[in-house]
């Protein structure tokens, strides 16, 4: 280990996307974590992400900044900004390591960092960023190489000799979350006798989801043809996309109903879940259920980390677009998945459970 962020006690880490990113930045944070000197580990992250904080073991402390360089809708101005550097300047942390995916520049958070009089700064970035960060990994992607998420971000703390112990993602599913899906799943009927599965149809980014008639497809042939069980998640904006899927299909819906904390519970009981590429797919890798993903080739590094999982597309030119609405209109890379090729993927992660 890096003898200078080896001896530091107060360490923040900086994540500020949503959810999933937050999610598979957890073996990262487990590695720094491992050095005996540390006292506390404070994560500032998004809103979303702070959900994701609240239950993983390696965060100490949550901090939340709606970053106007980030994807939100919230814009706290230039205030906003100086609240957070004197916010970080009070908690007087002795080093910062910034995690970002290859598409964003850490620029602004090293810069808020460095006004903050964090000692040691850490990230990957593209550019020189001269004094912005005392410790920094030359970002060879996406042209020279690409790597999944959760990677990428281990090897930016080895660069530091920081190793996790083990790089499964991880959660702590509170006990009140148990009871409760208990409860719920109890009052739906759910027989955990017969086959089942959770499935989320929603995405934030329109790009990645998969057609909600064609999961209706795959509902009515698991259900009809092979008795299975459904039971539906998602926000509550979700609801209207799952009761589209519903209506010419079946199953019980919770869209709207859960915490995070009671849809981790949810997923730690079920046997699998079908899911688009969304927060819920890394949510279930930290509980170790297995996951099939209806994944749109907009960018090919947030895929299952960790549990059994079949990755299903169909290959596009277009591929690795970057972009949160099919530029081409098509959707070619999900919409041409047949719901056939999910059932079987389905039925294969069940049996070999």
């Amino acid at each position: 280990m890096d003898p200078r962020w080896s001896a530091a006690r107060r360490l923040l880490c900086v994540r500020l996307d949503s959810l999933g990113d937050v999610l598979m930045t957890g073996p990262a944070l487990r590695a720094l974590g491992r050095s005996p000197a540390r006292a506390c580990l404070t994560l500032l992250t998004s809103p979303s992400g702070a959900e994701a904080a609240a239950l993983m073991p390696e965060v100490d402390e949550v901090m939340v900044f709606d970053a106007p360089w980030m994807k939100t809708v919230a814009d706290g101005g230039a205030e906003g900004a100086l609240r957070l550097v004197a916010a970080l300047r009070e908690a007087q942390f002795d080093a910062a390591a910034i995690f970002t995916v290859c598409s964003q520049s850490p620029l602004p958070a090293a810069l808020v960092c460095y006004l903050a009089d964090i000692p040691l700064r850490l990230a990957h970035c593209h550019e020189n960023p001269y004094q912005l960060l005392t410790d920094w990994l030359p970002d060879p992607e996406p042209r020279q190489l690409i790597r999944h998420e959760v990677r990428r971000q281990l090897d930016l703390v080895a660069h530091l000799g920081f190793e996790p112990a083990r790089d499964r993602l991880a959660v702590r599913v509170p006990d009140p979350a148990r009871a409760r899906m208990g409860r719920i799943l109890a009052e739906i009927g759910l027989d955990p006798g017969r086959p089942w599965t959770v499935v989320h149809p929603g995405a934030t980014a329109p790009s990645r989801r998969y057609p909600p008639e064609l999961f209706a497809a795959v509902v009515r042939r698991l259900t009809v043809e092979h008795g299975w069980q459904i039971v539906f998640s998602g926000s509550a904006e979700e609801r209207t996309l799952v009761d589209a899927v519903r209506a010419s299909s079946s199953g019980t819906s919770l869209a709207g109903e859960l915490s995070l904390a009671e849809l981790a519970a949810l997923l730690e009981r079920a046997p699998l879940l079908i899911a688009n590429n969304t927060g819920p797919v890394h949510l279930a890798c930290a509980v170790g259920t297995p996951v099939v993903d209806l994944y749109a080739l907009t960018n090919p590094q947030h895929t299952p980390w960790g549990v059994a999982s079949r990755v299903l597309s169909h290959d596009v030119p277009c591929r690795n677009c970057y972009r949160s609405v099919c530029p081409e209109g098509h959707q070619h890379c999900l919409s041409l998945v047949e719901p056939d090729e999910v059932v079987r993927a389905a039925l294969d992660l069940y049996a070999a459970r």
